[in-house]
């Protein structure tokens, strides 16, 4: 039996990368209003916008991470596409169903296919239960009976997350904290499923584990062909584990991009300053002076958040389009979306509106010189290539008798 169980999980990995590109998961306009109630009628005074229009998609085989500071909505987003949370608004489609309004009924045959590691491993898990029983649980609520029985196959997950199968009927107060996230992590992966929404999965733990966890998680990932959603603060693990990044900010996302071109140019102001915030590791940077943008003021309240764009009363480059206009997030390169009227490393989207902010004036006292020469420079230089791109576009389908010189084209198509 245990060989045929060892021949199951690739045969199931091989099966979800042959379907590998093909949206598993759509949002479209997600939104999640809490309502604030005051009074002896309790009666609705406000509403927390946690969640408030978000569009993305997951497809199968990838990781998509999710950043941004504390507040901005990432774990009610992470409980919404898993229906933990009832949604204000907005849909989300499951391998082409619409799952958003489906009751418990409904959800009970989707919960094999998408599961949740929570982030606290300390509260996740019930202490009145053995390992053996929080693990094995999900196969008595879902009716399944996996070969060689239960127990054989929890301690088999016990060995796959590197737990010992021994400790089958220890407590998890017998557990360190690296150890009970695998335990959850354990318990996510029960029934093989398609789709894992992992919350900070390793915020809680020591350093140390962490580096371990996610490795783990990378590990999973390629022998059982799962999809991620990995929500997180620190950039440096959604760099290790991610394809793409979606960064939120007040209960938004304000840039989407796959890894590299993120990381490479970030696009968004919002995204610039978190990125500036990752220290590097070199011993000769020491004295060095830091170009870290620090950031004016806290997040605004999502009880009231402000017009516009919701950053812009942190931002060093607002102007008045940015209160009263909120940006779509529109794929400005291919593969890098973002809401931004003035975006970094591109040219502008609102050239007309120059004058900025009081507001912004301050946000750019905090700002290194260094940082907003820079910024400028590559602004502008995108602009006049972009420019010189459509002049030259515009010349060679206005006037076709620059094209009978071959040494003029050719000393053209090199500049642009």
């Amino acid at each position: 039996m245990s060989d045929e169980k060892a021949v199951t999980i690739p045969a199931q990995g091989e099966d979800t990368r042959r379907t590998d590109g093909e949206v598993l998961l759509k949002v479209t306009g997600l939104q999640k209003h809490f309502p604030i109630k005051k009074g002896l009628l309790q009666r609705q005074v406000g509403a927390v916008h946690a969640v408030d229009g978000l569009d993305f998609e997951v497809r199968a085989g990838e990781t998509l991470g999710v950043v941004g500071e504390s507040g901005c909505g990432k774990s009610t987003m992470g409980r919404l596409i898993t229906r933990l949370l009832e949604p204000t608004g907005g849909t989300v489609e499951f391998e082409g169903k619409d799952i958003t309004h489906l009751g418990v009924g409904g959800m009970r045959p989707l919960r094999r296919d998408v599961q949740m590691i929570f982030q606290d491993p300390y509260s996740s898990l019930n202490p009145r239960h053995t390992i053996g029983t929080i693990i094995g649980a999900p196969f008595k609520l879902q009716g399944v009976t996996p070969e060689g029985g239960i127990k054989k196959e929890v301690q088999r997950l016990l060995s796959v997350v590197g737990l010992n199968p021994e400790h089958y009927n220890r407590y998890p107060h017998e557990f360190s904290g690296g150890q009970r996230q695998r335990i959850g992590i354990a318990r996510a992966l029960a029934l093989k499923p398609k789709l894992v929404v992992a919350d900070e999965p390793v915020s809680a733990l020591d350093v140390s584990i962490q580096a371990q966890v996610v490795n783990l998680l990378d590990d999973l990932q390629e022998e059982l062909g799962l999809t991620y959603v990995i929500i997180a603060h620190d950039l440096s693990v959604v760099r290790h584990v991610s394809d793409r990044i979606a960064v939120m900010y007040l209960g938004k996302i304000v840039e989407l991009a796959d890894r590299e071109s993120l990381y490479r140019a970030p696009m968004h102001p919002y995204t610039k300053a978190l990125m500036s915030a990752v220290p590097i590791p070199d011993p000769r940077r020491r004295n060095a002076k830091s170009e870290r943008i620090l950031l004016k003021g806290d997040v605004p309240s999502p009880i009231s958040p402000p017009s516009g764009c919701r950053f812009h009363t942190r931002c060093w480059k607002a102007t008045q389009i940015c209160t009263t206009t909120e940006p779509k997030l529109t794929e400005l390169k291919p593969g890098q979306q973002v809401a931004c009227h003035h975006p970094e490393n591109f040219e502008d989207q609102a050239p007309q509106d120059t004058v900025l902010l009081t507001v912004a004036k301050e946000a750019a006292e905090l700002v290194a010189d260094e940082v907003l020469a820079e910024s400028a420079e590559t602004s502008a230089a995108v602009a006049a290539q972009v420019a010189g791109t459509e002049t030259s576009a515009g010349a060679e389908n206005q006037e076709p008798a620059v094209a009978e010189s071959p040494e003029a084209q050719e000393s053209t198509d090199k500049q642009s």
